[in-house]
């Protein structure tokens, strides 16, 4: 299942940069994770200081 970030997100941008398919975009409030390119690999979570990005 592919990750998404909920609302806890305070666009910090850590897992951005740890995302090894490129698929962290930053959106209007929180950074959105594509879930079509997304392969689960949870380098986002475990980046994220607030436990935003969470298994879909």
């Amino acid at each position: 299942m592919a990750y998404s970030i909920n609302n806890d997100c305070i666009k910090c941008a850590s897992c951005v940069s740890e995302c090894p398919v490129n698929c962290i975009t930053e959106g209007d409030d929180v950074y959105v994770i594509d879930p079509e390119v997304c392969i689960s690999c949870g380098s986002c979570a475990g980046v994220c200081p607030v436990n935003a990005p969470n298994e879909a």
